[in-house]
């Protein structure tokens, strides 16, 4: 995918941005977004101006903010610029530092023979924080498509958040509504509470450029079928969506491995087919969603293998390796490669089929990519050494190959480990990272997205090519 042009102009000369803001510093940088720290000069509270460089990400990321205004553990959207021919600037909540960082801490501390990491009473903690940020999101059917630990930002007092939207999907609308009550609270940030209840204000000059929308806030339970029914509904509509046209081509049957046709093999098997620089999906398909979304250590097998028609669940499979990654301060599974990355997964929880997976040989890539056959995988216990039988079942609940065996995000937030000694440490007694830490090239993440493919097949072993009427079919060994 090409990276958009550079433009002449900087949010420092926006005279509607300068005239109530002033610009701090640069505290993150990327493809399609730069983000500064800054100070409301109404009142000197600290904000992050986020400027995004491309129009459907800026789309995204406001719209389904404006949904989850009222959401304690999602960021606030203080307000936003947006004019012809400029770029959206998003005026944020400032968030010093993330869940990676504290992670990348804690790792270090446990190397250099301190403690032996993260409290299980602050896992514990941390984990319902993002629960109740992915429950929010779900509840709305808005598929964040990024989670990671650099995505999860965290205030001064303790508050995770979820940030970083550009990806995000909202895929059924308001068309249903949850019911009442929910067993657990979550935390909320007291000093902006009076930005969370008011509607972010909005300096908009071009016509039908605002994302609009009715807000759901109710914060039920969800039953297991509903979930599903609503999925289902989904799936069955397969409307025209024109949001990702711009920043996410169309995939039709092609995917992070681009299938080739068979000219394609002869002209060359590896010829910068495995990013997105084609029009179409080729097809002719309308509104399919991408599946190279999301960084490579978080991406869910029906990602890896494909497919356009996945849900929320992609989201569940990120959330187990985020636990994991709390559990162990190691990522679950840190593919070098899209290859590699189904490679690692497949050595732990076995080979893929429809067995353990109904459905899974639909999957656009399931016949191009094949691996031997793995006789004993090792099992997700051999990935958390020394984690308790509650820890390891917590997290079995969401790595799983079948999207519908995952736990929902409502379901885990009532699962017995959050409610059994040692309980979840209050957020004031987290322990906050005075900065935030560079992070690995997979792990990266905070205020900025870059949301480039990162799929080839470097650094991995040997392959057999062969022909076959769709296209060719690689084998891995």
């Amino acid at each position: 995918m090409e990276q958009p042009l550079p433009k002449s102009w900087s949010i420092h000369t926006r005279p509607e941005i300068i005239a109530k803001y002033e610009i701090l510093e640069c505290v993150g940088s990327g493809a399609y977004s730069d983000v500064y720290k800054g100070r409301r000069l109404s009142d000197n509270l600290i904000v992050a101006l986020k400027e995004v460089h491309d129009y459907q990400s800026a789309f995204r990321e406001i719209e389904a903010l404006q949904i989850l205004q009222n959401s304690p553990n999602v960021v606030v959207l203080h307000e936003y610029f947006w004019r012809e021919d400029e770029d959206a600037v998003l005026v944020l909540e400032f968030l010093r530092t993330d869940l990676a960082t504290v992670i990348a801490e804690s790792k270090k501390k446990r190397e250099g023979g301190g403690d032996r990491g993260i409290s299980v009473g602050e896992i514990k903690r941390w984990m319902v924080q993002i629960l109740c940020g992915v429950d929010a999101c779900h509840r709305n059917t808005i598929v964040h498509r990024d989670l990671k630990p650099g995505n999860l930002l965290i205030g001064d007092d303790g508050v995770l958040k979820l940030a970083d939207f550009g990806q995000a999907r909202i895929l059924l609308g308001n068309e249903f509504d949850a019911p009442d009550g929910n067993s657990q609270p979550c935390e909320s940030n007291a000093p902006y509470q009076d930005n969370m209840s008011e509607a972010p204000q909005v300096d908009l000059e071009v016509e039908d450029a605002s994302p609009e929308g009715d807000v759901n806030q109710e914060q039920g339970i969800m039953s297991r079928e509903d979930y599903f029914r609503a999925l289902d509904e989904l799936k069955a509509k397969n409307s025209i969506d024109e949001t990702d046209k711009d920043t996410n081509v169309h995939d039709g049957d092609t995917s992070c491995f681009a299938t080739c046709t068979t000219s394609d093999v002869e002209d060359d098997l590896f010829k910068g087919t495995y990013s997105y620089d084609a029009e179409d999906g080729g097809d002719g398909r309308q509104g399919a969603l991408t599946s190279c979304v999301g960084t490579r250590w978080f991406r869910a097998p029906e990602l890896l293998y494909g497919s356009t028609s996945y849900g929320l669940e992609v989201d569940l499979w990120s959330l187990g390796c985020i636990f994991a990654e709390l559990l162990t301060l190691q990522p679950l599974f840190p593919g070098s490669s899209d290859i590699d990355q189904l490679a690692r997964i497949i050595s732990v929880l076995g080979n893929l089929n429809e067995e353990v997976w109904p459905g899974c040989a639909e999957l656009p890539d399931y016949r191009t990519i094949s691996f031997n056959k793995v006789e004993n995988p090792a099992g997700l216990e051999s990935s958390l050494p020394s984690r308790s039988i509650d820890e390891i079942s917590l997290v079995k609940k969401l790595i799983c190959y079948d999207p519908a065996a995952r736990a929902t995000a409502m379901e885990l937030l009532q699962d017995k480990y959050f409610n059994e000694e040692p309980l979840p440490v209050p957020a004031s007694e987290l322990h906050v990272p005075l900065t935030k830490s560079n992070h690995d090239e997979d792990s990266h993440g905070g205020w900025y997205d870059d949301m480039g493919s990162d799929s080839d097949f470097d650094e991995f072993g040997p392959l057999k090519a062969t022909k076959t009427n769709a296209g060719f079919s690689v084998r891995f060994f």
